[in-house]
């Protein structure tokens, strides 16, 4: 008669009782030491379940169950009072088995994405391209149905793209990742190999396939231009692995991030959206040279948490060659130049309400940077990883300035 508990007493030779055919026996557990008194014992009916030899910890002595590998419908755990388990049984079903909750599966499957797309890239795409779409406007009916439509148009094109470039560097930095960034779902094993390549290419063909629909050739060459950049970054074939060579991948990064979002994006503005003549203004050529100081910076400082990696994998970064604490203050130096530049570009502003706003505004940007800065402890990895993201953020306000430069 199948049985859901059973209450055992104290045993002076511990054992396991279990069922063949009608007739219940006694099954004797060796070398173990169990001293002491024992409590009651939970029953679990399951079938075919076969005992393996367990070392007990704490002290016990190595234990084994023997003659109890045939099939039975109970299993009993022994402890002690104190609930540590002397005896494990290896089962083909669990005890007691816990549907996931659908919500914690979306939410673990969301965060992983999350991680994937690498956030912080996401951001400063979309804060550069609406910042960007700004400077295309010239008078307050410019704010029309027609600007926003564009304007998403692009940040949505772009963001697919963003993911395939950061998703493909993932795909061929598995090995790197899993020494400078394990939380990674590639390098963590929570993504398949597969599963990066399907999401990389399903990216890729959405962006372009947007792009194509919106008819905007600025905005097409955007994308592609990005692509072919990203793609000969990452992809490990013969010529290309940009990623090894550190000039040209600043300059990989630099042409995105300064120049083709600065110009093809406002050109897709003011051409497509407006359709006004190409024209450059004073505010455009100001973002395209303090980005291209901000590119680099960013292009250089992104290898100076994940040193390791590139030492083991031959990635010859500048942080390999002249060290974390030169390139560090390397950066440092680049981006209070730009902040001096853009004080100078500020003040120069024949509007008063600009010139206040980005003198101000650059000059408390540029002293956070310096305090900051001082204080880094360089030999910590999540310092410098922190600081890091400092910088993106330091990125994204200046993409809150720009577009009242004046």
């Amino acid at each position: 008669m199948p049985m859901d508990s059973l209450l055992l007493g104290s045993f002076t030779t511990p054992s396991i009782l279990t069922k063949g055919g009608n007739n219940w026996r006694r099954c004797n557990l060796r070398n173990v030491d169990f001293s002491g008194s024992y409590g009651a014992y939970r029953v679990s009916k399951f079938r075919g379940w076969n005992v393996k030899e367990t070392h007990c910890c704490s002290g016990f002595q190595p234990c084994s169950l023997k003659h109890c590998t045939k099939s039975t419908e109970t299993s009993v755990f022994h402890y002690r009072k104190n609930n540590r388990f002397l005896v494990n049984a290896a089962a083909e079903q669990p005890l007691e088995s816990e549907p996931k909750n659908v919500l914690n599966s979306a939410k673990d499957a969301l965060d992983a994405f999350y991680r994937f797309s690498r956030p912080h890239t996401v951001i400063g795409t979309a804060l550069s391209i609406v910042s960007v779409s700004l400077l295309a406007v010239e008078k307050l009916s410019d704010f029309s149905p027609l600007f926003f439509a564009g304007m998403l148009e692009a940040v949505v094109a772009a963001l697919l793209m963003n993911i395939y470039i950061v998703g493909l560097n993932q795909l061929y930095d598995i090995d790197i990742d899993k020494v400078n960034k394990p939380y990674l779902p590639l390098a963590s094993g929570e993504y398949s190999v597969q599963t990066g390549v399907m999401i990389v290419a399903s990216f890729a063909i959405l962006s372009f396939g947007l792009g194509w629909i919106v008819g905007s050739w600025p905005l097409f060459w955007a994308l592609f231009i990005s692509f072919i950049l990203g793609t000969a970054y990452s992809i490990d074939v013969p010529l290309l692995r940009w990623k090894r060579f550190a000039l040209v991948a600043a300059m990989c990064i630099l042409a995105v991030r300064a120049v083709i979002v600065q110009l093809a994006f406002f050109l897709h503005m003011q051409t497509h959206v407006f359709k006004r003549p190409a024209s450059f203004s004073r505010p455009l050529i100001f973002a395209t040279a303090f980005m291209s100081f901000f590119s680099v910076v960013i292009a250089l400082f992104k290898d100076i948490p994940d040193i390791d990696g590139d030492r083991i994998f031959g990635i010859r970064s500048f942080t390999v060659r002249l060290g974390q604490k030169r390139v560090f203050w390397i950066c440092i130096s680049l981006l209070e130049i730009a902040y001096t530049v853009a004080l100078l570009v500020g003040a120069s502003s024949g509007f008063l309400w600009s010139k206040v706003v980005t003198v101000l505004g650059h000059t408390i940007l540029a002293s956070i940077l310096w305090s900051n800065a001082k204080s880094v402890d360089l030999s910590s990895k999540a310092a410098i990883t922190s600081f890091y993201m400092f910088i993106w953020k330091l990125f994204y306000a200046e993409y809150l300035l720009i577009p009242l430069v004046r």
